[in-house]
């Protein structure tokens, strides 16, 4: 007997994620639909090996080729999908960021800018929804551009208002995250030294929206003769934290016991030139938690956090809430490493930036796609495994982890799953082990791809438990 051929299976969650997709054609719409089903399934995979056959290479490119693919419209339906999510619970993160992705290995890519020490590439500025304890909700904005080559040899310009700079990045993604979000919804923005703009914090002041970022500079603190630093190291301890820090190159992970001072303050804006709108700008007030490691290890650069918030920060235990919002902000760069190392979207070699940029817009989705399923094990992990897999999926995997023609007589949990998918990609899942990690994860999530499609041609097995 023949067997039935089959394609790229849909795992479920890209039909459910993009079922209002509008490219306003509705043959782009299902090409869309194949696309996030051959991805989705093998991530790592160049264009030409994630796709079922040579049809869908052709309608791939094509597809990326179409000026009707814009990336707004298709990121749509996954933003519409993040607010379903958010209204589950009363307080989301908002947490912005910013990466560089490289192609400088891709010279025939067309439109590309400098990136920073004679790299080729573009810049991608994301927000992303987590919850408070770091789950991640979808992707809320995206921003992706080249930018222009400058002269070395031309004079550099003046100072330029926030609007004529790169910055501004960070109050688009501030104003554009508060007009989707309902107002039911508590949002918190979240960032990193690099939004610590004054225009930020007055946009911030007049939206009337909340934040919670890292400060860069040493500021003018109104009525007391000293900055930003000085200021705080007056004020009183008001106890300690112990914050894990994540490995960074050189640096392994380790733990730091860091000081804890707070208290509330008025900011003076900069100067600025008589011909930038900024001039008009007024001192504002926030509130200030400084975080310092006062005996860090030898060779060790210690540890130093100024947190800016217009949340008031009236007792230790909202000093502590607003601290933990901020050890969210990493999660963010593991979204970006899920994006480099597991998407390896870096390797892409569409012919121009005009087509990249809607490709780096889907795979955004499948990355974040990717890193909820490393989180959802530990924040719902004895949910059904239905919640995460298709039926032919979590069986498949069954089957080959237990080695066994026998299905179980009830659904394995969301745990379990992920444990198992982990052990696809590496992950050992002995005892003290812990979670699988990310890797882990999208490793094994692609060999996962392929038993799933076996297990559709073959015949079933004689036990079929809770078929």
């Amino acid at each position: 007997m023949d067997m039935p051929f089959v394609s790229s299976v849909d795992t479920g969650w890209s039909t459910n994620e993009f079922a209002d997709v509008d490219l306003g054609d509705r043959r782009l719409n299902k090409r869309l639909h194949g696309l996030l089903e051959d991805f989705g399934a093998q991530p790592a995979a160049p264009i030409n090996q994630a796709c079922r056959d040579g049809n869908a290479v052709k309608a791939a490119y094509a597809f990326f080729a179409n000026p009707d693919a814009h990336a707004a419209d298709i990121l749509l339906p996954h933003q519409a999908c993040t607010l379903e999510r958010m209204a589950a619970h009363p307080l989301v993160l908002a947490v912005q960021d910013t990466c560089f992705l490289n192609y400088t290995a891709h010279p025939a890519t067309a439109g590309m800018g400098p990136i920073g020490g004679g790299q080729r590439g573009l810049v991608m500025h994301s927000t992303l929804a987590f919850t408070p304890q770091g789950l991640p909700l979808g992707v809320l904005d995206q921003r992706i551009w080249a930018r222009p080559d400058v002269d070395p040899a031309a004079p550099k310009p003046k100072q330029r208002p926030i609007g004529e700079k790169e910055s501004v990045k960070w109050l688009d993604a501030l104003r554009e995250t508060v007009s989707m979000t309902p107002s039911e919804i508590r949002l918190i923005t979240i960032a990193d030294r690099e939004s610590d703009i004054f225009e930020f914090l007055t946009e911030a002041a007049e939206l009337d929206s909340e934040y919670v970022i890292r400060a860069e500079h040493n500021r003018e603190v109104t009525g007391e003769l000293t900055r930003l630093w000085p200021y705080m190291a007056t004020r009183p301890r008001a106890g300690t934290v112990m914050v894990t820090l994540a490995a960074r190159p050189g640096h392994p992970k380790r733990t730091a016991i860091l000081t804890v001072r707070m208290s509330q303050g008025t900011l003076d804006p900069p100067v600025r030139p008589a011909t930038d709108p900024g001039i008009w700008m007024v001192p504002l007030t926030v509130w200030a938690i400084w975080l310092h490691e006062e005996t860090p290890p030898a060779d060790v650069t210690p540890v130093d956090w100024m947190l800016l918030t217009n949340v008031p920060v009236l007792t230790w235990q909202d000093a502590l809430e607003r601290i933990g919002w901020y050890c969210v902000r990493p999660e963010i760069e593991s979204w970006h490493k899920v994006l480099k190392s597991g998407c390896t979207i870096e390797a892409c070699r569409l012919e121009s930036v005009d087509r990249l940029i809607p490709y780096l817009t889907l795979m955004g989705v499948i990355a974040w796609r990717l890193f909820w399923l490393t989180y959802i094990g530990r924040h719902d992990p004895d949910a059904p495994c239905t919640l995460i897999l298709a039926e032919h999926e979590w069986k498949a995997l069954y089957l080959y982890i237990h080695h066994t023609t026998h299905l179980p007589d009830t659904i394995p949990t969301v745990r379990q799953a992920i444990h198992w998918i982990g052990r696809l990609g590496g992950f050992l899942d002995r005892k003290g082990d812990g979670e699988p990690g990310i890797t882990a994860i999208w490793r094994g999530w692609s060999r996962l791809a392929d038993m799933a499609n076996m297990y559709l041609i073959l015949p079933p097995p004689e036990n079929t438990g809770n078929s």
